[in-house]
Order: C-alpha cells, then structure tokens, then sequence
C-alpha cells in the first residue's frame, strides 16, 4: 500500500505530460491557419495596443472650475429709462459656479404688490362667478381665485401679486443684444491622483500679460482660456439672435485626454462646444419648452407695503463640462494584453482542426492520426487478487 501511494505521489509530482502533434502537410488548411494567425496579429498589434493602449494603465482627474464673466450691456424701453446691466445683474447665480445663466432677454413687471386683480384676458375666462371657483388654484394661474368673476376682462379675479405678469409677448430683438461682446474665464485645474500629476489650463506660456490680450480661437489661439460669448454660441451651432431671444443652454467640454509617457508638458485641455435641449431656430410647433427660462425676482418696501420687480428672464445657460483620461505604461496591463493575445491564437487551431475532421474529404484518415483510440479495459482471469489490464488498439 505504501509503495502504491510512493508511487502516485512520483508520478504526479515528477513526470510531465504533452500532448501528441501531428504535423499535416495540407495547403488548404495551412493557408487557412495563417490567415487566421495574421488576422489575430493584426488584431493585438492595432487595436489592442496602437488604438486601445492596451499596454498603459488609465486615470481619471479630480477637477475643479471656476468661471468669470466680464461686460456691460445697456437697454432702454417704454416703461423705463436707459439702464446699464453688469455682471450682478445679468449672471444667475452669482460668480465662479461651473453652471450659470447669462440674461440676454426679460419680460419686467414692475410694482407688484399683494392683492386682488382679473387674470390675463385669454386665462381662466369667465361669463358668471360661477366659473369662478373660490379658493382654489389653477396649475396656469396666476393666483388663488376669489370666486369673483371680473366683467371687464371677462376672467376671473385671483389673489395674487398684482398686476398680474403679462408674458405674452416675448421682445424682439432681444433686449441684452449687447450680450454677443461679453467674455467668459475659466479656469480649472485637474489633479490624476494615481500618477500624482497636476494641470491647469494655464499651460506653460500663458501668463497674466497673454490673458489681458488673448481671445479664443480654435486655430490661432485654441489655449486662451477667454472665450467671447458670441464665439461660444455659433461654435456650438446656435444663432446668437434667436438664442439671445428665447434662451437655450450650451455645454463647454475641457478635454484633458494625455499620454503621460510624453513630458507632462504635453498634457494641454481642448475646449468642445455642443448645443443642448435642441436648436431654438427650429419652429416646430410639436415640440414643448424651446428655449430656456426662469422668474427672478427683487423685494423692497414702499411706504410700509412690500412688493417686488418680477424679472421672466431669458438667458444662455452655460455648463462648464470637465472630461478627463490619463494614460500611462504599465507592465501589468501589457502582460495581460499580451497573455490574452497568446490566448487568441487558439482560435486557429480550433478552425483547422475543425476543417481536417469534418470538411476535408480524408476526414477520418486524419482523426485516426489525431486521436489513439482503445477498447474497454479487459480483466485478466488468471490474475488473484489483482487484475491487469490490456488495451487493445484499433487498427
């Protein structure tokens, strides 16, 4: 018994076993096979190396943005005097957010106080108070209703800030035209935690002299961090007039994609434009909310009563997108890249075999060459105790 175990533990600890090959002479199957071969080379060698990287390992950035808009706009129109708009007035909200709105239009409803008032002719219409129903509220409305239908509007009265907004009637052209000059600053720095590298988009060269002076341009300036609003909208596929008009909303992508194998000094942002919610020119009537809006609005008291200056403005929203990938050689990744390519070349070995045992016309002639087949195992009856055991090859 203990020889026997002896043994087992020899055999399995020190002999080694491969498997038999059998070499075919056969064109068809050796074109085959290489083309195979070539095509799994070409595979490893162009997509997973050259195109995927496969042989660097990636990092994605913790960023951090922070905007300035500079600019003054001035309007004028029927219910007011010439008034200049600066940067608190027209940025919502305040300074330095990666996401805010520029005003580029407004409906102003001045003088609101708490009170009773009609709705708008054309909302909520009456004939009789008993259209009106008091206490409750319309989704559209303007306020709570009395119960009270006003003759003189033929609507219903509400409780409300009064008078009531009147938004109808969206001016045009816009009234912050001037807005097309304004200048937007971003800077944003990035930091590839595993490969301990920090940027920011102020790159080797650009320094407080070159901002005073700089505007962006894709070709002849494209790392000017000062970008001109006018420029950010037709880049984007916009017509500053109509976005101006009824708002829309634009994306600014800071792209940090390097290869940190390279000095670090090549490791500069690009700046994408893409316009969001759809295009504001398109007059389909099918489609809801074109644009981009929002009610803001100012308190103060007059004479012990409270109102407000109700603001509906239309603006460019601007979301400051940071999209970052760091690549950098590993010698894990290019080991398993490799191992996996290694793997692959499998692949040709199972389509030939497949093509000699099944397609080939000596078909069975090569599986007699690739497999050694036996009979069951026969017992001797002459042995005691123990059997032996014949193996009779097929021939």
């Amino acid at each position: 018994m203990k020889s026997q175990i002896a043994n087992a533990f020899s055999d399995f600890f020190f002999e080694y076993e491969t498997p038999r090959q059998v070499l075919v002479r056969d064109r068809r199957v050796g074109v085959v096979c290489r083309l195979i071969q070539l095509g799994v080379l070409a595979y490893i060698i162009g997509w997973v190396f050259i195109y995927e990287k496969g042989y660097q390992s990636t990092d994605i950035a913790v960023s951090s943005v922070y905007t300035k808009m500079k600019g003054v706009g001035y309007t004028s129109g029927v219910n007011e005097s010439g008034r200049v708009w600066d940067v608190a007035d027209y940025v919502f909200p305040p300074q330095g957010d990666a996401s805010f709105v520029v005003m580029t239009n407004y409906i102003i409803t001045e003088g609101q106080k708490m009170g009773k008032c009609p709705e708008l002719p054309g909302k909520h219409s009456c004939s009789s108070n008993s259209d009106c129903e008091g206490g409750t509220l319309k989704r559209t409305g303007h306020g709570q209703m009395t119960g009270v239908c006003v003759n003189a509007t033929k609507t219903c009265e509400v409780l409300a800030w009064c008078p009531v907004e009147n938004d109808h009637n969206i001016p045009d052209p816009p009234m912050l035209m001037s807005a097309e000059n304004y200048t937007l600053f971003i800077k944003n720095s990035v930091t590839f935690p595993i490969f301990g590298v920090s940027r920011s988009n102020l790159v080797e060269g650009i320094d407080n002299d070159y901002i005073s002076k700089c505007l962006h341009d894709q070709k002849d300036a494209p790392l000017c961090p000062i970008f001109r609003l006018g420029d950010i909208v037709s880049m984007s596929g916009f017509n500053f007039e109509t976005i101006a008009r009824v708002g829309g909303a634009i994306g600014i992508v800071v792209d940090w994609t390097c290869n940190l194998d390279v000095d670090v000094k090549h490791c500069k942002p690009k700046y994408n434009f893409h316009g969001l919610y759809g295009n504001p020119a398109e007059t389909d009537k099918a489609r809801a909310s074109v644009g981009y809006n929002f009610r803001y609005a100012k308190h103060f008291l007059e004479n012990s009563i409270q109102k407000r200056t109700l603001l509906k403005v239309f603006g460019i929203r601007l979301d400051i997108i940071v999209q970052s990938l760091a690549r950098k050689f590993d010698i894990i990744p290019t080991l398993t890249a490799i191992g996996s390519g290694v793997g692959i070349f499998g692949v040709a070995t199972v389509v030939c075999d497949l093509v000699l045992l099944y397609l080939l016309p000596k078909r069975e002639f090569y599986k007699n060459m690739k497999f050694k087949q036996t009979d069951t195992y026969v017992q001797d009856p002459d042995s005691e105790g123990c059997s032996t055991e014949t193996e009779l090859s097929k021939k």
